[in-house]
């Protein structure tokens, strides 16, 4: 029997009897109504017929005329039925496509047109993370981590905040998005596999290939190495927006440490992701590049998910935190107390400072996860009052 209930929403009458038969043919799904029109409001008769059938699954299909519409009614649907899995049908050439649809609430991206076994892989992967204790059906978030300049310490913090976020939540992954990683250096780790291996082999790739070509760190920390040599492996935007997809919806946290890399890779997890932490110095040369970056990367709009994240700080005569950021154009977010010695002591030895205990580094990064997850913490800690008022 048909393990999940389906609703799906086409405006195209052909594309939208082909989906119901795809469905219906997997044999996990069925579909429970489909609509011909896509809510945009609350109020929208649609909608509230569509939440008293209680979907699993609702199927957005956007159509190449009316994406502005679609991406409002994915954004309208996790807002107002949040425990049902959006999944969105469209064209895979299409990054900045995938990544609005995820931004807005999506699950799953399905390429357009669509076939029975791409629906099938996408309802195991749903039914598999349900199957999976305390793994919630929301698709994870992203903090991508980018230095200003090279050798400001991205790859330090990217470390440090995914423990401490790993600390936070046991579902935590680490991308090292560098074009030589350095991520498992810092973490002690020799992987046998990369994120090369992983763009390569889209076509196949699952939530259990991810998973064997993730190396994984003694605390739980899952980690998607960089290359250890520079790679050959020429992946398009779109490459990038599918295995990210994957990320996303099977891991809670996501920090991805794009290092000093500055191209569409970076520029589409920039666009992901929840906060982009700039990673500076106190120094002219630094905070001159840092605006430059968030110039760059902004320009596909991601600016006002900036913020600056002053390293190896120390109190400098004459610095003015406001002065800084009306020139950048982005809030300074957190300051990590400058121990160098301590931290390249620790990167030699493969043991990051998250690690060596209740330090004042430590506790930087710790406090740093805790300031990024501060919603979620409070929307936990309200869930559990409500409860218990019951």
């Amino acid at each position: 029997m048909p393990e999940l209930s389906v609703a799906i929403f086409a405006t195209d009458a052909d594309q939208r009897a082909v989906l119901q038969a795809l469905v219906d043919g997997t044999s996990v799904g069925h579909t429970v109504c489909a609509n011909s029109t896509l809510p945009l409001s609350s109020t929208d008769p649609v909608l509230r017929r569509t939440q008293g059938f209680a979907p699993d699954v609702v199927l957005i299909d956007i159509a190449a005329d009316q994406v502005a519409s679609a991406l409002r009614t994915v954004e309208l649907l996790h807002q107002e039925i949040p425990a049902t899995s959006i999944f969105v049908v469209g064209a895979m050439t299409q990054p900045h496509l995938i990544v609005s649809a995820m931004r807005a609430g999506a699950r799953e991206f399905v390429e357009r047109p669509t076939t029975t076994t791409d629906l099938l892989e996408a309802f195991v992967r749903l039914t598999a993370s349900r199957r999976k204790p305390g793994r919630e059906s929301a698709r994870g978030k992203v903090f991508t981590v980018v230095n200003a300049k090279g050798g400001n310490g991205a790859t330090t913090v990217a470390v440090n905040l995914a423990l401490a976020l790993q600390s936070i939540h046991p579902s935590t992954a680490l991308v090292d998005l560098a074009h030589i990683g350095h991520c498992a250096l810092h973490l002690n780790l020799k992987p046998a596999f990369s994120i090369s291996d992983a763009l390569t082999n889209l076509h196949r790739l699952d939530a259990s290939l991810l998973d064997s070509f993730m190396a994984r760190h003694e605390r739980g920390l899952q980690l998607l190495a960089g290359p250890s040599v520079p790679s050959a492996v020429d992946a398009s935007p779109s490459d990038y927006a599918r295995l990210f997809d994957m990320i996303v919806g099977t891991f809670h946290y996501v920090v991805v440490d794009a290092s000093s890399r500055l191209d569409s890779a970076t520029r589409l997890a920039s666009n992901l992701a929840e906060k982009i932490l700039l990673v500076a110095h106190a120094d002219v040369a630094s905070l001159w590049s840092a605006g430059r970056v968030a110039q760059y990367l902004g320009e596909t709009g991601s600016r006002d998910r900036f913020a600056i994240v002053l390293n190896r700080y120390r109190k400098i005569a004459g610095f003015n935190e406001s002065e800084t950021e009306a020139a950048i154009g982005a809030p300074v977010l957190w300051r990590v107390p400058n121990q160098y010695f301590v931290v390249s002591s620790a990167i030699d030895r493969g043991i990051p400072p998250m690690q060596s205990g209740n330090t004042e580094i430590s506790r930087s990064f710790t406090a740093l996860a805790k300031l990024l997850t501060k919603d979620d913490m409070e929307m936990k800690r309200s869930a559990w009052s409500l409860f218990r008022t019951v």
